[in-house]
């Protein structure tokens, strides 16, 4: 089979990785990938935006089956595209990517059908939403505050403001953050309390099959200080959720969300992402993602046994219920190194040193988010997060010591990363 994965970061780099183990698959593409995911795939000068171009490059090249990293490219149709050519592809259509692209559809979808969240209120403009604060909300005058971009923002959308003074500056920041387009319109949400976890599942429109639980950590800094970045690691362990939690989730929002799904005219069929509060009364949606996390994905994928490749064929054939799909025993944990200044303008150019020492270590693999090859061929920093140092263990102390220790054979000028994932 030949493989197309669309996108270029460190969750692409896991795919390509995860198609590359199935023994049915003779050529993988990547577009438009970067420099570590060139090792193992053949990196295509199409960025994830050109839809129509992806189309026409699978349809000339014969691919076989296309895999839909990142949200934008659902967000703009790239599945009804490939659909309306009979190109096989799997990922949500551009009516259930609402549930991502828009902050105010996903809430209002979620009350239409009872599935527990935070109460929230949208403004169709900044002065909009200030008059909410000032007004009070929800009753009180000075509580914590939950500030959410309406539109894609790369995981830069939220603020979680401590008290009115912060959500109001959150407001004025936004537009300046992610731009004008994702905040014409600001949810803003009650402030829960509880532990934070994700929980992924495959879903074909009907059927659905639950992956290891995750937990990100959004901040730059230790002990989850600084701003809110796309993920600076992951860490997977069975006991981030009760046997009884998952029950629960699952009668309470993942068979509401799938059938809400089928009943407003979009099947759900591709990687329904939830992001959770697990409060003292049970957990609350905060976010849908309609597609693998990053750096998620490296922590669940490194724990992945059974064939990629047929998982998608079940998804595309609405026989998840059919497959039986099996993981490693044990945890994983991934710390993400980034760039100096990152997540603002990143410092880029600069040679990566130790990845060969880094790679050899047990149980550890690396996954490239944000690199390049200069005129010498080193490896250079090229965005904003530049590796996933991920391992797998027996235990999930024993994945976070083994990430680590390949952390500490890697540098360059202004690495930075969180030295206490998962704890």
């Amino acid at each position: 089979m030949k493989i197309l994965v669309i996108g270029s970061g460190g969750r692409e780099h896991a795919l390509c990785r995860a198609f590359q183990k199935s023994k049915r698959v003779t050529k993988i593409f990547c577009a438009d990938g970067n420099a570590g995911i060139s090792e193992i795939a053949e990196c295509v000068s199409i960025k994830p935006t050109e839809i129509e171009k992806l189309a026409d490059f699978a349809g000339a090249n014969a691919v076989d089956l296309t895999f839909v990293g990142g949200e934008t490219s659902l967000a703009l149709g790239v599945v009804d595209e490939f659909e309306k050519r009979n190109l096989k592809i799997v990922g949500v259509s551009r009516k259930a990517a609402q549930l991502e692209s828009s902050k105010s559809f996903a809430k209002d979808f979620m009350v239409r059908h009872s599935i527990p969240t935070a109460r929230y209120k949208t403004a169709f403009s900044t002065a909009g939403a200030k008059e909410i604060l000032e007004s009070g909300f929800f009753g009180e005058t000075d509580a914590a505050t939950v500030v959410k971009a309406d539109g894609l923002a790369a995981g830069k959308g939220v603020v979680v403001a401590k008290n009115r003074r912060e959500a109001l500056e959150a407001i004025d920041d936004l537009e300046t953050i992610v731009g004008k387009e994702a905040v014409e319109k600001i949810v803003l949400e009650e402030c829960l309390s509880g532990r934070e976890v994700s929980l992924i599942a495959f879903a074909d429109g009907e059927n659905f099959a639950l992956m290891p639980p995750v937990r990100d950590h959004k901040r730059i800094g230790d002990g989850d200080s600084g701003a809110n970045t796309g993920g600076m690691g992951t860490i997977s362990d069975r006991l981030l959720l009760t046997e009884e939690q998952t029950a629960e989730i699952i009668e309470e929002t993942i068979k509401p969300t799938l059938a809400g799904c089928r009943a407003e005219g979009f099947p759900f069929r591709g990687i329904l992402f939830l992001g959770l509060m697990m409060t003292d009364s049970g957990g609350k949606v905060l976010e849908y993602n309609v597609r693998f996390g990053d750096p998620e994905t490296q922590v669940i994928l490194i724990q992945l046994e059974s064939d990629f490749v047929e998982i998608c064929e079940a998804i595309r054939a609405q026989t998840l219920d059919k497959i039986s799909i099996e993981w490693r025993l044990g945890s994983a944990a991934c710390v993400v190194l980034a760039s100096r200044h990152y997540p603002n303008k990143p410092q880029t150019g600069d040679i990566i040193y130790g990845l060969d020492l880094a790679k050899n270590h047990e149980s550890v693999e690396i996954f490239h988010a944000g690199t390049a090859r200069d005129e010498r061929d080193h490896f250079i920093t090229s965005g904003g997060r530049i590796l996933g140092v991920t391992a797998v263990g027996d235990n999930l102390s024993e994945a976070i010591s083994r990430a680590y220790e390949a952390v500490n054979d890697v540098s360059w000028n202004g690495m930075q990363y969180r030295r206490d994932i998962g704890g």
